[in-house]
């Protein structure tokens, strides 16, 4: 999880400049902390933060920044978290260059609320990093009747194996997931 980080800077170490910019004085430094480069292979979509806002409190300035984690959630209609837990079968190839991911949900909520809210249009896997997506979406019916969703996430390199692989790590522990080798 990531922290929140917030830096209070008073008016008088503020100088103002041209065009409402804002710099601290050459002998004032904010502390900084040293924090590991994380190289990924994410390929989903990224969240945009807006700038900071600066609220001003009696001749002073505090500007604070607010990180939302989102909570992990698959869903076949965007917008719409599906309530059932997967069942969830892995497959790599020994060479450990690619391999699939293979989600079975029996009965899933997505079928009491497809009428009303719309179409499946794939699966998507939502998390703090952004967006896992797959259009290799098939349903099972039995007796006429919609009884189970297959969903097929294929990963092309160790990049996008790792980034699935952080995102089942969220997704189990917010789900009560375990991993059974077979």
């Amino acid at each position: 999880m990531s922290a929140v980080h917030s830096v209070a800077v008073s008016s008088s170490a503020i100088s103002r400049c041209p065009k409402n910019h804002h710099s601290l004085p050459a002998s004032m430094s904010l502390p900084t902390t040293a924090r590991p480069i994380f190289r990924s292979a994410f390929s989903g979509v990224s969240l945009h933060l807006p700038p900071p806002k600066v609220i001003p409190r009696r001749n002073s300035y505090v500007s604070k920044v607010t990180v939302m984690m989102a909570k992990p959630a698959i869903q076949f209609i965007q917008g719409t978290d599906e309530q059932t837990v997967p069942d969830v079968r892995l497959t790599k190839s020994r060479d450990g260059t690619n391999g699939v991911a293979i989600f079975t949900f029996d009965q899933p909520s997505v079928f009491d609320s497809s009428g009303e809210l719309g179409d499946i249009t794939g699966f998507y896997m939502i998390d703090e990093e952004g967006v896992l997506q797959s259009v290799d979406v098939s349903a099972k019916f039995i007796n006429g009747k919609p009884a189970r969703i297959e969903a097929k996430y294929v990963m092309r390199s160790p990049r996008d194996w790792d980034r699935f692989m952080r995102f089942m790590e969220r997704y189990s522990q917010a789900n009560g997931l375990q991993f059974v080798k077979k």
